[in-house]
């Protein structure tokens, strides 16, 4: 028996790795992520989805390099696949934010987008490796690590108001 398979049902399991493809501008790295979000019937209210960091337990949204060979919504939406196993539908950019890595000494410029979540994946590149867990915008604020991801919250929930 042979089942045909469309490919838009289809994640690739490998994440993209190295910096060879990244894209920088004035000696920043141009990083891109989202904020996942639905709305939850049971609790009737907004909820997000947090990730934790590959080094640690502390929670962020999803975010990565911005490679030269896709769009900024691809990168976007790429990034949201292979670290939190969710697709969906890609908003209007939240807006840019510059900040200085806590792991490397140089800045970075990064991108937020909402990201209306349609599908979760049972299997995605990053998942031995990292927690996924949805929660409200006030649990969301308390625990991310990244005080820009904490403003592009913000300004996403100003947005829905």
């Amino acid at each position: 028996m042979v089942a045909l398979v469309s490919q838009e049902n289809m994640v690739a399991l490998v994440s993209r790795t190295g910096r060879h493809l990244q894209r920088y501008y004035k000696g920043r790295r141009q990083v891109v992520g989202c904020i996942p979000y639905r709305y939850s019937e049971e609790a009737r209210e907004l909820e997000v989805l947090v990730i934790s960091s590959q080094k640690s337990d502390r929670m962020l949204f999803p975010k990565g390099g911005w490679e030269m060979d896709e769009s900024i919504t691809e990168a976007a939406s790429r990034e949201t696949v292979e670290e939190a196993g969710v697709r969906g539908i890609i908003e209007r950019e939240l807006g840019k934010w510059s900040f200085k890595s806590k792991t490397h000494d140089t800045y970075y410029d990064g991108y937020m987008f909402p990201l209306l979540v349609r599908e979760q994946l049972d299997f995605w590149p990053e998942k031995k490796f990292r927690q996924r867990k949805w929660m409200s915008v006030q649990e969301a604020r308390e625990v991310c690590q990244h005080w820009w991801m904490k403003e592009a919250l913000d300004k996403f929930v100003s947005r829905l108001t």
